[in-house]
């Protein structure tokens, strides 16, 4: 009896040994690491999350408030990215290069863009997405040097000269290098400035010179006609985004629609649309607006009469708008894409009923009801002509601008309603410690200045054109009775 227990129990422990090792080895056969439960990627909880969270530099080149809402070259690429995957664009905005990194570490944030070079330095830290645009840096200096003898025309001629760049951007890593070879160069790096707000530094010579990409200077140049391009600086270099760590699903899936996007010939339209133009606007050459006065205006100023008594608006002041927009060409083009004699964008045209941008009569129609909307929104604390004003400074940068710096000036202890304080207080909106607190961000706001300014002069020429041309029909008229 003994014997037989003693065998029962040694059957049930090769029995129950057998079992375990049967269902080890069959649970083994049936795995399959396909099956093996992963961490979702990054861009499964982009698709998951339906967002896309993006820092975006402020600034012309990158993305700005225009008067047509968000734009600029790399926010239209992004906002075509986040389409592409069928989610929303939510865009933190930073007002440096330094500023933008820092906020790339977020973990948060999927993607930076800040025309970001892809620099060996860089490249060590950063996981870089495709890259989209070809720059070099190019030095920058006072137009006025020319003549002087101190315009440098290489490295070696830096040297005493007063030169600032951005602290953290590539332009800080370029001059460290030179400095390393052994160049005498005495450079200041701004941790506060932008690259866009040292070259209005090099325009106004409070600085000798700066450094800034060849995309940016392009668009620079037409806005701040005293700086000047003196040298190259790099070699070619490829601007790109800088992706969160851990990105190669939304990497691959990036590279392989950049692809779609650049072969389908879109990347090039949107490069044309912001850096190729063919008007440049000239605000103070009084000599070519006489010549024209004869040669064009004839062909136009019947509209600018009809629609000014329509609207409520002085014909001559239309005028004058017009030709500070278009020349009175009315096929003109600008960079931004918008065109005809009123320079109109597709969309307003379309709000204005405008179906045809370049028929002269549609043109002014719109472009005068648009600066009588314009007119309408302008707060009644505005009196007289300082309306006029502020809807034609409107007209240029948007209303939410003119906005924004009706609460600078009002900070300032400046009157809020008058075109002549708040002149003061727009060219602000492009320095960083200013539009940061604003809610529309950053802005040109010494263009609408400008253009404000500018078509005044015009309008002045036009009504003293017209009182002499009254002037010479009535003597004309004496003489003709004297005759008879």
């Amino acid at each position: 009896m003994n014997m037989i227990d003693k065998n029962i129990k040694i059957l049930l422990v090769v029995f129950f040994a057998f079992s375990f090792f049967a269902f080890g080895w069959l649970s083994h056969s049936a795995y399959k690491p396909g099956k093996k439960i992963e961490q979702p990627s990054i861009l499964d909880d982009i698709k998951r999350t339906k967002n896309l969270n993006v820092v975006l530099l402020n600034a012309p080149s990158t993305y700005y408030i225009g008067t047509d809402g968000e734009q600029g070259f790399e926010y239209d690429l992004l906002d075509a990215y986040a389409k592409h995957l069928g989610v929303t664009l939510n865009i933190t905005t930073a007002n440096t290069i330094k500023e933008a990194i820092k906020f790339s570490k977020l973990p948060h944030i999927h993607i930076t863009s800040a025309s970001l070079a892809k620099t060996k330095e860089r490249e060590e830290t950063f996981n870089f997405g495709p890259s989209y645009f070809e720059v070099q840096e190019q030095v920058v200096c006072n137009r006025g040097m020319l003549g002087s003898g101190k315009f440098p025309r290489d490295v070696e001629h830096l040297a005493g000269l007063r030169i600032t760049v951005g602290e953290g951007t590539s332009y800080s890593e370029t001059i460290k290098a030179l400095q390393g070879d052994g160049y005498d160069i005495n450079a200041t790096f701004d941790s506060e400035s932008s690259t866009e707000e040292l070259l209005e530094q090099v325009a106004s010579h409070e600085i000798d010179c700066t450094i800034a990409d060849s995309n940016i200077y392009a668009l620079n140049q037409r806005y701040f006609p005293r700086i000047a391009l003196a040298f190259v600086v790099s070699e070619r270099e490829q601007l790109a985004w800088v992706l969160a760590p851990g990105s190669k699903e939304l990497e691959a899936d990036m590279y392989s629609w950049f692809n779609s996007y650049n072969q389908s010939g879109k990347l090039a339209q949107l490069k044309d649309h912001y850096y190729s133009y063919v008007l440049f606007f000239d605000y103070y050459n009084t000599k070519m607006f006489y010549k024209r006065v004869k040669s064009r205006l004839p062909k136009y100023k019947k509209y600018f009469e009809k629609y000014g008594l329509r609207y409520g608006v002085p014909w001559t002041l239309l005028a004058a708008q017009s030709y500070q927009e278009s020349h009175w060409n009315p096929k003109a083009k600008s960079f931004t894409g918008v065109r005809g004699l009123m320079m109109l964008t597709r969309r307003t045209a379309k709000l204005l009923g405008v179906k045809n941008r370049l028929n002269p009569d549609q043109s002014i129609k719109g472009g005068t009801r648009h600066l009588n909307q314009m007119l309408k929104y302008i707060p009644k604390g505005v009196k007289d002509e300082n309306r006029l004003k502020f809807a034609l400074a409107a007209y240029n940068i948007g209303m939410g601008h003119i906005k924004d710096a009706q609460k600078l000036t009002k900070k300032m202890g400046l009157n809020q309603n008058i075109w002549s304080d708040l002149k003061k207080a727009l060219p602000l909106l492009s320095q960083k410690r200013y539009y940061k607190t604003l809610k529309h961000g950053y802005a040109r706001g010494s263009e609408p200045v400008r253009y404000v300014d500018s078509i005044y002069d015009y309008r002045d020429i036009l009504e003293n054109i017209n009182e002499e041309t009254k002037q010479e029909k009535s003597t004309h008229k004496e003489e003709e009775k004297k005759k008879k």
